[in-house]
């Protein structure tokens, strides 16, 4: 997320294609919760939100004139019951991720296992 707002913050259009479990980051029903542990109430906690960031880095881009283009891998969003996701997010696939690659001036893969 800091990469996707250094990017933003210095004019460039982004495109992000999310998988496995990156497809949770912009799901719309994320909800604070309290920490018991350390007892403090949903208020005290103030847990932050993935999905408010990427909606804040979507204004911003937008205010900027730029292009921030999320798409969440669709064969993972099923696997995972992640449909349900922030207006802007749209379901791709494997083919999204190529044509990003190809019409990028760079391209950057953080792998999972």
């Amino acid at each position: 997320m800091r990469l996707i707002d250094l990017a933003v913050k210095g004019g460039f259009n982004v495109n992000v294609f999310a998988y496995e479990g990156a497809v949770y980051l912009p799901f719309a029903k994320q909800a604070q919760h309290p920490n018991a542990v350390h007892g403090r109430n949903v208020e005290e906690e103030n847990h932050p939100l993935p999905r408010t960031w990427i909606a804040a880095l979507m204004k911003e881009a937008g205010d900027k004139g730029l292009k921030l283009d999320w798409a969440n891998c669709g064969l993972c969003v099923d696997e995972r019951g992640a449909a349900e996701a922030i207006e802007g997010v749209r379901r791709g696939s494997p083919a999204d991720f190529w044509n990003f690659a190809q019409n990028s001036i760079n391209t950057l893969v953080i792998g999972t296992r």
